[in-house]
């Protein structure tokens, strides 16, 4: 028996426990080890794919114990039986609406995820430097040669611009999936119903973890969703507007150790 018994804690990855030097530091590792010797159970909630969150595992010695929420919520990953236990594709239909929505934008470049594999259409400065960060292989082609289903779609472009994309996605095609920004620069495209906080609730079912033991950590406004089923809706001082006008306890600088401070937070209350 541990303290943290039937407690879940779930990070956000990029920006809140991945800090803003590329890595994961040695007192978060050491805090979720911590955690995770005392009974707790720790977890990733990332906008990451399979194929570009997992060589971080080996990369940052990243450490949980629980199943992980990829793709921004489209699905949940267990890595010791190295198999999906949730996936969510968006709709064959989605094909057709980007399409569309390239043509109603002509500056907007996106990537589709389909298994694996990550296909872009009309790369910009956003793409490249977010497939640069990524480090992974991507084939440039048109809409139509993209194959489906896709996990996800993730559009960028300057922000003003993608507020625009959100909206008229909205009005023209309502209900045809989540739109919700994961950095000022990227629009997160999944299937409706699917995000982070539905999943992450989703990993505390399977577990048998009640709602008042689950504590999330996220630091944008796609983490909103898993902040509203925290016990405590966590951040870190590097977050988003809309993050703390929801209400989040603000913790450190993501480089200042979060997710260690959220864990010494626990400490105190069990």
């Amino acid at each position: 028996m541990g303290k943290f018994d039937g407690v879940l804690f779930a990070s956000d990855y990029d920006d809140t426990l991945y800090n803003l030097q590329l890595t994961v530091s040695r007192e978060n590792h050491e805090a979720i080890r911590y955690f995770m010797d005392n009974g707790g159970y720790f977890t990733v909630a990332t906008g990451r794919a399979h194929r570009t969150f997992t060589p971080q595992i080996q990369r940052e010695r990243l450490e949980f114990n629980a199943p992980v929420v990829l793709s921004n919520g489209a699905c949940i990953y267990d890595y010791e039986a190295d198999r999906y236990l949730v996936e969510n594709p968006l709709g064959e239909e989605m094909k057709a609406h980007m399409a569309e929505v390239s043509r109603q934008f002509p500056e907007l470049g996106f990537e589709s995820y389909h298994g694996d594999d990550v296909y872009v259409w009309n790369p910009n400065w956003v793409t490249h430097r977010h497939l640069g960060r990524m480090g992974i292989p991507y084939t440039q082609c048109g809409v139509e040669e993209m194959p489906t289903p896709w996990s996800k779609v993730l559009c960028q472009q300057e922000h003003e611009y993608l507020e625009q994309v959100k909206q008229w996605i909205g009005q023209r095609f309502e209900g045809c999936c989540e739109a919700v920004f994961s950095n000022p620069y990227y629009l997160e495209l999944t299937a409706p119903g699917c995000n982070k906080g539905t999943m992450v609730a989703e990993v505390a079912r399977r577990l048998n973890i009640s709602r008042e033991n689950i504590y999330c950590i996220g630091d944008n406004s796609n983490d909103i969703p898993m902040l509203q089923i925290s016990a405590i809706p966590f951040a870190p001082a590097n977050c988003s507007r809309s993050v703390r006008d929801f209400g989040a306890r603000i913790l450190p600088h993501c480089d200042d150790h979060a997710v260690a401070r959220a864990i010494e937070i626990l400490d105190g209350i069990y």
